[in-house]
């Protein structure tokens, strides 16, 4: 019941800024479409920004869950790219927003979490300190996530498959390299 009841403010939140940006957006706007009362919702959240960091928890860990290999990597920023095509009005109000924070904050982490688990499988075998592995993760981290937010701020206009092709291009095989660079003798 309790994921249900957070899902449905979710989907308030989400409906209401369709109409509206989020700074103008209330509990009481949340509430009222979703048919609860204001109790429920902070029995839930502390605040509209409290669900969101929920929203962007739960279903990007969602989108790239299957996606956290070496063979699927290119998989797991597809469908992050979709999420966000998907979620557009949601993505673009809480990039222009004071929750733009939160979203960098959860691009940063998810694209981490699933970049240290390719270069951990790629590792598999090697003599790799882990603060190299992690070195490796957040170097690309930042240029994933560096890319998703200048498309953001484009509107999200340029194709995400033509993104995605050239960071398959330029990475191809890189993961590996790296980690040989690294390995201990």
């Amino acid at each position: 019941m309790s994921q249900t009841t957070k899902r449905a403010l979710a989907a308030s939140l989400k409906k209401l800024l369709i109409h509206k940006p989020l700074s103008k957006i209330t509990i009481t706007d949340i509430t009222e479409d979703c048919e609860v009362n204001r109790h429920t919702f902070y029995y839930h959240f502390q605040d509209i920004y409290d669900l969101i960091d929920w929203i962007y928890e739960t279903e990007m860990e969602k989108v790239i869950a299957d996606n956290k290999t070496y063979e699927t990597w290119a998989d797991g920023v597809q469908a992050l790219f979709e999420y966000a095509l998907n979620n557009k009005t949601f993505i673009l109000n809480t990039y222009h927003s004071l929750s733009r924070k939160d979203l960098m904050r959860f691009l940063n982490q998810t694209t981490y979490q699933f970049l240290i688990d390719v270069v951990n499988e790629q590792a598999q075998g090697m003599k790799v300190d882990q603060k190299h592995k992690e070195f490796i993760a957040n170097f690309y981290k930042h240029a994933f996530v560096g890319l998703a937010l200048e498309w953001i701020e484009g509107n999200m206009k340029l194709d995400p498959n033509d993104i995605i092709q050239d960071l398959t291009t330029l990475i191809e095989g890189d993961f590996h390299k790296a980690l040989l660079r690294f390995e201990e003798r």
